[in-house]
């Protein structure tokens, strides 16, 4: 492992935002989705894709409250541009979720 400084943390912008939408995304090399997630007003809405759909059903994402980093660059993933990147607990092939327990206004900061 290795170890960052308190500055280089700083950088990461994690934020709080809800799927308002969602999507196969049909192009990818693995099964995905393609989410619109709302920001709030400072940030707006960002489009990333998830390889989440062994653990998630569409129904059960629209409205959830995700985390999400949102200061990487654009990537290009077939004919998908994402904006973000959704965090989540990583255990082989199966992505679960990072989430705030309680809903909280979107934009809000994670540190």
């Amino acid at each position: 492992m290795a170890y960052i400084s308190w500055d280089d943390f700083e950088k990461v912008e994690m934020r709080v935002g809800t799927i308002v939408d969602i999507g196969p995304f049909l192009k990818a090399r693995n099964p995905s989705y393609k989410l619109k997630i709302d920001f709030g007003k400072t940030i707006g809405y960002k489009w990333s894709s998830a390889q989440i759909t062994s653990r998630y059903s569409m129904d059960e994402l629209l409205g959830k409250q995700i985390v999400a980093v949102v200061n990487f660059p654009k990537k290009q993933i077939a004919n998908f541009m994402s904006e973000c990147l959704v965090l989540g607990a990583v255990n082989d092939h199966e992505v679960t979720l990072l989430h705030p327990g309680k809903s909280i206004q979107n934009g809000l900061r994670v540190l």
